[in-house]
């Protein structure tokens, strides 16, 4: 994976091959970026990165000068490798966590600027995330919610739903906060 701004950028991270992830292509990942950067001051954003596999959203965000970021995937060694990354290059403002997403959802007490989320994209509950983070109320106002998934998959008729942009493989829904 390679960075595309920031500090860090042109950085790239060679994360081990038996890593269970699908990381967001860098065509997708400079549109997201781009969109983001032109809403929000990083320097004050709070970021939730769902599914986040070997960090590479959350290293970008870092990388860009974001306040914090909140980093959670179920995969162990996942979870060790962003760690060990974000040591390694004194990125002090991700915190990543080894948990279920779906049950920190429902337990988290945070409110967050910006959330993305990057499921796997057979996983059967996507449409249960924005479900969940709306009824958790997880996001700040004027927050985003992105949820990257298959374009097959069509997620216009959930809370908050705003639009989709396709890129690739790849679609982004974009959600607002709503009270469900």
């Amino acid at each position: 994976m390679r960075i595309i701004g920031g500090k860090l950028k042109g950085k790239q991270f060679n994360a081990p091959a038996k890593l269970p992830v699908r990381p967001t292509t860098d065509m997708a990942k400079e549109a997201l970026f781009n969109i983001l950067y032109n809403t929000y001051d990083f320097e004050h954003c709070n970021v939730l990165d769902l599914f986040s596999g070997t960090g590479s959203i959350s290293i970008e965000f870092a990388s860009r000068g974001i306040q914090h970021v909140t980093s959670v995937d179920k995969h162990p060694g996942c979870v060790h490798w962003l760690k060990t990354t974000a040591e390694k290059y004194d990125l002090n403002e991700i915190d990543a966590q080894k948990g279920d997403t779906f049950k920190f959802l429902t337990q988290d007490n945070n409110q967050y600027h910006i959330i993305f989320a990057d499921p796997p994209y057979d996983l059967p509950n996507i449409p249960m995330i924005p479900v969940l983070v709306m009824q958790h109320n997880l996001l700040e106002d004027n927050g985003t919610l992105i949820v990257e998934h298959p374009p097959f998959l069509k997620l216009h008729t959930l809370p908050g739903f705003t639009e989709v942009r396709k890129y690739g493989n790849s679609s982004f829904s974009f959600f607002e906060k709503v009270s469900v």
